[in-house]
């Protein structure tokens, strides 16, 4: 009534106004303007006044208001961009944005602020993950299982055994189950094991770091991933007839990851064709506080050893040996040309399955049946699945972090109607059933699927490849969507401020990504980099690496390298059927 009777006045003021300003025509044309600036002013007054509080949709968690730790190298740099605050803040209404939460709401967004928080107390174990609980007036056995997250001691321990040989034995334990369930006493006795064992042996055993069916994998992958474990895995690496390679990581300034990546693909193809040993030693950008022990500067810190601790420290005892130099018994990077190590012959083998790779790519429109580099693409997709078969304990914890940023809110709000009505108070502490500690144990951490990755390369690689603007992207991912209408999730990794900028500019899409600071404007990505440090400048990136290579779909541009790579990833990891959208193509197809 009050608001009425307002109205009426503000009328009444107007009309006289209007009376007093007289019938020329630009007098009216300013009386009408001004109307029209009331009557907006009235409506938005009013709205005010209804909805009392906006909620606004695009907002950037930090770390320290999730709860992430901080002590933690890999939760400094990980964050989440969201398209919507109700779908990323754990406190925002489960209901309509707009309306005013009831107490029921209210309570249940209080609860999955406490579960989120509980898990990322969780993350910071065993340090002071406890205290932290403690802290929340929690405890271990009160906190549900966090979906997105890994049990990363678990997965390093298994990993270790899987990349091992079994005492007395001549292969590593392949076959059987997997997971933690090879772990359950059995009925069958171990004679029958055994036997059941060397039959899996002889018919060839696939390697557990690839996933998919063979149709879904590059040709030939699990048999190639089988013979070069055993190639890097001699039985006996004191033998004399064992040869080895030492190659240092390129550290050149100009060279990226990626770029030290497919050098280590040619080396390892020259051992290959040589009969040596690959053993790589220094590794710059693992020379960092993050990496500890004698994983710090070489790649053990992010990925297992390409090879044994025996062979290693066999390659190494020979390194101080003028006479291992002289016989050939051990070569290193400087005894190759830079074109045997980028554009070297490729191992032979396992003959040319390249020649029959199915056109998966599409570039332009239409899809690339054949190219100058089919052999290299083949080869570069099966070197780094190899170097990157296993990851350490280091690395899960750093993906960890990145899953729980951007995706802890979402999975503790679908964790959160699964608990008694009124936890944590009505918490069961109940142990782990066999099925969940064994049975369960190879799940893969949750993440929101289907998941579209993209990598938008620009800054300064426009010198050596065709770069395009972000829109080009978004009309790839708009296209797959047509097919995928359930597609809403991008995972975005980029260097570049302006495209994290402008994809707010699409809010029918979920982004996330690493918060990092970026680039501005063109400087080099040695700049840039050296300006991050060397731990956050090797971390976020092969965080960004690891989840495209998981992801359902991908955008990228082939000629970038990185992108060049996380297409053999994907291809010898389930994922050539997924096919890959490029906005260009490799400089030297």
């Amino acid at each position: 009534m009050e608001a009425q009777s307002n109205q009426t006045a503000i009328e009444r003021v107007v009309s006289g106004r209007a009376l007093q300003m007289g019938s020329s025509f630009p007098c009216q044309v300013r009386v009408v303007g001004f109307l029209w600036g009331v009557c907006f002013a009235t409506l938005f007054l009013s709205a005010l006044t209804s909805f009392g509080a906006f909620g606004f949709s695009r907002v950037s968690l930090s770390p320290i208001s999730m709860g992430i730790p901080q002590g933690n190298s890999s939760s400094n740099i990980i964050n989440i961009f969201a398209r919507s605050d109700r779908d990323s803040d754990p406190k925002r209404p489960l209901g309509n944005v707009d309306s005013v939460p009831s107490g029921e709401q209210h309570q249940d967004r209080e609860r999955a602020s406490l579960l989120y928080s509980a898990w990322s107390a969780l993350l910071k174990e065993p340090t002071d993950g406890s205290e932290e609980l403690r802290k929340l007036g929690l405890s271990r056995s009160m906190v549900p299982s966090a979906p997105h997250l890994e049990d990363c001691k678990s997965h390093a321990g298994v990993n270790k055994r899987l990349d091992s040989y079994v005492k007395n034995e001549i292969f590593p334990p392949w076959t059987g189950w997997k997971g933690l369930l090879k772990m359950h006493s059995a009925s069958i006795t171990d004679e029958q094991l055994e036997n059941l064992r060397r039959q899996e042996i002889s018919e060839g055993s696939s390697p557990p770091w690839i996933t998919g069916s063979d149709q879904e994998n590059y040709p030939l992958t699990r048999k190639v991933q089988s013979d070069l474990w055993i190639h890097q895995h001699p039985s006996n690496c004191s033998d004399p007839r064992v040869r080895f390679l030492v190659a240092d990581w390129e550290r050149s300034p100009g060279f990226g990851i990626g770029a030290q990546i497919a050098a280590m693909c040619g080396l390892l193809a020259i051992a290959l064709r040589e009969k040596r040993v690959l053993v790589t030693n220094y590794y710059n950008r693992a020379d960092h506080d993050g990496c500890k022990g004698s994983a710090r500067s070489s790649w053990s810190c992010y990925f297992l050893p390409e090879t044994s601790q025996e062979c290693r420290d066999r390659a190494l005892e020979l390194i101080g040996s003028h006479d291992a130099w002289e016989s050939g018994i051990i070569t290193a990077k400087q005894n190759y040309s830079t074109k045997q190590i980028w554009h070297g012959k490729i191992p032979n083998f396992w003959g040319d399955p390249w020649t029959y790779l199915k056109p998966t790519t599409e570039i332009n429109g239409r899809l690339i049946s054949r190219h100058r580099e089919m052999d290299i693409r083949w080869w570069r997709a099966q070197g780094v699945r190899y170097l990157m078969r296993f990851q350490t304990k280091y690395t899960c914890g750093l993906m960890n972090a990145a899953r729980h940023a951007a995706f802890g809110a979402e999975a503790a709000k679908i964790v959160l109607p699964g608990l008694p009505e009124k936890w944590p108070q009505e918490a069961a502490e109940k142990p782990a059933s066999d099925i969940e500690r064994l049975v369960w144990s190879d799940r893969k951490p949750w993440v929101p699927r289907p998941l579209l990755s993209m990598r938008v390369r620009m800054g300064d690689k426009a010198g050596e490849m065709k770069v395009v603007g972000f829109e080009e992207y978004i009309r790839l991912a708009d296209r797959m969507r047509m097919r995928f209408p359930h597609l809403h999730s991008v995972w975005l990794s980029t260097e570049m401020q302006e495209v994290v900028d402008k994809s707010r500019s699409y809010a029918s899409w979920n982004f996330y990504n690493t918060d990092v600071r970026r680039q501005m404007g063109n400087a080099s990505m040695a700049e840039y980099e050296a300006s991050l440090g060397r731990e956050t400048s090797t971390n976020y990136p092969l965080v960004n690496f690891l989840m495209a290579s998981d992801a359902d779909f991908f955008i990228g541009a082939l000629g970038s390298n990185w992108c060049f790579l996380i297409d053999g990833m994907r291809n010898t990891g389930g994922k050539v059927m997924a096919g890959y959208l490029s906005v260009n193509k490799d400089r030297f197809w």
